[in-house]
Formats: C-alpha cells, structure tokens, sequence
C-alpha cells in the first residue's frame, strides 16, 4: 500500500490544491484549512452545502505568509495572514465558536461581490486552534477549520468499489480527502487504528459521516440530478442513520509526507 495523492483546502469549501508533497503536523497538512468565509452579520461558517459558488473560487497558500484568491473572470486578490491577537472576529463552525482574526476589508469585498452575501474572511492561527469533538482523540489534538478533524483518508479500493456500484466514476474530490491510499481492499480503512506512513505514525479517530455535500461536482458545482453517490452509499453505507465513507485521522508529532510513501497498518 502506498500514498498515491496528497489534496489540501486552504479556505474551506472552496477548490483543492493538489500536491506531491507537504509538512504535516498537529492541524493536519500545512496550509489546509486555515482559512474560512462566515457570513458578516454574525460570524456563521459558510460551505457548498449551500453556497455552491465557493467551490468555483481557486484557493493557493504561497507558504510565504499570503493567500491567493482566484474565480473566473475576476481579479486576483493577495491576502496577508492577519496577525493572530489582532482584529478578532466571533466566528461559529458547527456548534464550536472561537474568536480569530480577520483578513481585513479588501478580502470580505472581494468574497462578498462573488458571493452576493455580505462575508469576512478570517484566519486561524495554530494557538487559537479547536479542540476536537467530546471523546476523539487526546486533549493535545486540535483542528482549524476542517468540519471536525486535522486530516482525511480515503482508500482508492474504497471508491473503486462505489464507482462499481453506482455505474460511473465519482470524482475522490467529492469526499474532499487529505490522504488516498492504494492498495487496499475496498473498505479496509474501516478496520485500522493506527498507520505509519513515512516516519509518522497516525490514529484513526472515526468515521466521516457524508452529506449532501459530495452531490456536488467538483469541477463543475451542479448536484447530481439522480443523488448520487449519496444514494448509492445509502444502501451499503449507513449506519444508525449516518452514512460513512472514510476515516478521520490525527498525526502524533510532526514530518513530512510524499506521494508514493508506502502505508504499514500497525494496529
């Protein structure tokens, strides 16, 4: 078993960033996440759910301190990383708030004439970081802006095997992973506690519970007309009313991972 893709969202809900490599450390893949748009008026986190329109804005962290915003037809916007203590801004993901900082001006009227909704961009610092939900992981384990976990794994085999049964290639961004593993019969991330993979060794916290979310294409933001994959996964996937297709994971310490790093199951 082996790596066989790297994707990190440098603002969520918006596109991927596909890599060959990347540092990872305690809020997942460097970069991934940090940034996410709430609604003006009162600090509310905004997704694809419904604002399909984020997943048309192309999102690249230069790794040098500034966010490079970009959606068909309109200009480019560089935008700072806000320092941590200054500008803070209320913000609610899910039922977790916490106070970040905010990108300023020049980025809410950029996001907020695309959107045609009144938006702030803000940022979040390591040190302001989420702990993760009640009774996952260990009190040292934190999140940014990810729906609830540092990082996503997903098995090739594991959507080869939902291709098959819905009758078409499903695109793996639907599922918005971190990590893809080959190699693996279907489904066998199900059954792992914890992996190395390189020299660091990660733990599988639970299962993503999926949404309406992955209806959406990722190329071109139109849901599927016939529900799928939801509709398919429903008949082979639920369970106690939640319909699971991959794992969530947490990294112990901190490295460097690399497309075609093999996958060793430890527990």
């Amino acid at each position: 078993m082996f790596l066989s893709e790297l994707y990190r969202y440098p603002v969520k809900s918006c596109q991927a960033q596909s890599l060959r490599a990347s540092p990872v450390g305690l809020l997942g893949l460097q970069g991934d996440r940090r940034w996410m748009v709430v609604e003006a008026e009162n600090g509310r986190f905004l997704t694809q759910r419904a604002w399909p329109r984020l997943g048309q804005i192309a999102a690249h962290d230069d790794g040098c301190g500034q966010l490079l915003l970009q959606a068909p037809g309109r200009a480019s916007l560089r935008v700072a990383v806000p320092p941590a203590d200054e500008g803070l801004r209320g913000v609610t993901i899910w039922r977790d708030t916490l106070r970040v900082p905010d990108a300023g001006d020049g980025a809410a009227a950029w996001l907020s004439e695309w959107l045609g909704k009144a938006v702030r961009l803000v940022y979040c610092p390591e040190q302001r970081a989420r702990y993760l939900p009640n009774g996952y992981g260990f009190n040292s384990d934190r999140a940014a802006f990810p729906d609830g976990f540092p990082l996503l794994l997903i098995g090739q085999g594991s959507l080869d095997e939902l291709d098959r049964r819905v009758g078409r290639p499903m695109e793996m961004l639907r599922f918005r992973p971190n990590l893809v593993v080959q190699g693996a019969e279907p489904f066998a991330e199900d059954g792992w506690k914890r992996i190395r993979i390189g020299t660091l060794e990660f733990r599988v916290l639970k299962p993503s519970v999926r949404c309406i979310f992955t209806t959406i294409d990722p190329a071109t933001g139109e849901r599927s007309e016939d529900r799928e994959p939801m509709a398919t996964l429903r008949t082979f996937r639920e369970k106690e009313g939640d319909i699971l297709f991959g794992q969530n994971l947490a990294v112990d310490g901190s490295g460097w991972l690399e497309v075609g790093m093999g996958v060793e199951i430890l527990e």
